[in-house]
């Protein structure tokens, strides 16, 4: 793409897909072959006729200048963002000038690239001095405020008194009872409103099949629980930072707190995680000039994935408002200057000794915390037994890979980038060990995903 200078890779493409079956699906349909009339504008607008099973191709479009981020349309039913037909041409396009070539963008794809403006312009904010929304009632929101913190007190009472009989009973009863034990509790703090707490304790009811060991783990993870549910009932009681932190982890909303951050933001990395009800999409991005490391978080309804998408190793100019609480890492995505385009920036790296420290000091502010992100400069991956471990090259400290990492494509993706040679690797590092995300091979080269 002119505008841009240089067009995404392959790996930057895929980033975009929202599940490993789209990611998939999208590869298949990354050559010229079911493709027809495709073409590309200086506008940052990609366009072309995908064949299908019925008589008619897909006219599947893609808008990636747009500064509030790649935008896509395509004529079939799917309801994934993007589709794997977008996921298909943008790979195509990808590829270069030959498949994809700058041309005149036709009408259907006119049409919807000048109704996107379009709305964008309407959703403009009035000028200064014009008349703004209604802002609601402030009395009412205190009075709902309320009413659910008396709710979230009464969940957090009877959770405390469930605990107390499981430790008096003796932990072989959690064993016996089964799932279905805390899946009624978890309902119950549903009904409390307290989200956090519900979460937490339906990871209690898998710990009693999780193997051997399983009574330490479940001990561990029922005073974190207790914890958690006397900070929410003495929170007047602590310093602000971690009573922010505790509403948080209890599952109250939290608006941005303080003036806004504008910066170049390298996109650092992108997963999903999914459950039965929902899918939490984890985006983590790095400021250039601020050389902060933030979190964003969206979520898809049930089988549906999150529509925020951003790819990894490229960067966007952009306004990031941070969340409030001791120690948190999550910030809101404001306005943006610029579309996401290829960029030189890497974050600062250390050694495996400082990624432990690091989550050991994040645990002061926040003792829920599973992992904090690190960037681990000039490390090896080495097998370690049965295991595997990123090894300081130019030192003996290593870091075990979380169990979780060990099974993933992304690992044999990192070996083979590393090929017994230094890497640089940005992951999470937490009590279970080090999560890779994404690397970057010694000296210049971009960005692989790893997940």
């Amino acid at each position: 793409m002119t505008q841009q200078g240089v067009r995404w890779t392959a790996d930057q493409v895929l980033a975009l897909a929202p599940d490993a079956a789209s990611r998939k699906a999208g590869s298949k349909l990354g050559a010229a072959g079911p493709w027809s009339e495709a073409g590309s504008s200086d506008e940052g607008t990609v366009w072309g006729l995908c064949k299908g099973s019925g008589s008619k191709p897909y006219q599947t479009v893609v808008d990636i200048a747009d500064a509030s981020g790649p935008a896509y349309k395509c004529s079939c039913p799917s309801r994934k963002f993007p589709c794997k037909h977008a996921l298909g041409l943008l790979l195509l396009w990808a590829g270069g000038d030959a498949a994809v070539p700058t041309g005149q963008a036709p009408d259907w794809a006119e049409q919807w690239t000048a109704g996107r403006k379009k709305r964008a312009q309407d959703k403009r904010p009035p000028a200064e001095g014009g008349s703004a929304a209604g802002s609601g009632d402030p009395e009412a929101a205190r009075r709902r405020a309320e009413r659910r913190a008396e709710r979230i007190t009464a969940g957090a009472t009877e959770l405390e008194q469930r605990l107390a009989d499981l430790l008096r009973g003796g932990l072989a009863s959690a064993e016996q009872a089964g799932y279905g034990l805390w899946d009624e509790t978890a309902a119950r703090m549903v009904d409390a409103q307290a989200p956090g707490l519900a979460a937490r304790v339906r990871e209690l009811g898998a710990i009693p099949a999780s193997g051997p060991g399983w009574p330490v783990r479940l001990l561990e993870e029922c005073a974190l629980l207790h914890l958690l549910d006397q900070g929410w009932l003495r929170r007047d009681r602590l310093p602000d930072g971690i009573a922010a932190t505790v509403r948080s982890r209890v599952g109250l909303p939290a608006a941005p707190d303080g003036p806004s951050t504008r910066d170049r933001w390298l996109v650092l990395a992108q997963y999903d995680t999914a459950d039965a009800k929902l899918t939490t999409r984890r985006i983590w991005l790095y400021g250039e000039e601020s050389g902060r490391t933030c979190l964003l978080l969206s979520y898809g309804a049930a089988g549906r994935a999150p529509e925020q998408a951003l790819p990894v190793g490229l960067a966007l100019e952009a306004k990031v408002s941070v969340h409030p609480g001791a120690g948190q890492l999550r910030a809101t995505l404001g306005e943006r200057f610029a579309p996401p385009a290829p960029a030189a920036i890497r974050p600062p790296g250390g050694t495996t000794a400082r990624a432990v420290a690091r989550y050991g000091e994040a645990l002061r502010d926040d003792p829920w915390l599973d992992a904090v992100p690190v960037t681990l400069d000039r490390v090896v991956p080495t097998p370690d037994g049965g295991s595997w471990q990123l090894a300081d090259a130019d030192g003996d400290g290593a870091l075990p890979l979380a169990p979780a990492a060990r099974s993933r494509p992304g690992l044999w993706r990192l070996v083979a980038l590393s090929g017994g040679a230094p890497v640089t690797v940005f992951g999470e590092c937490g009590h279970r060990g080090f999560t890779p995300l994404t690397a970057w091979p010694e000296g210049a080269g971009e960005a692989v995903a790893l997940c």
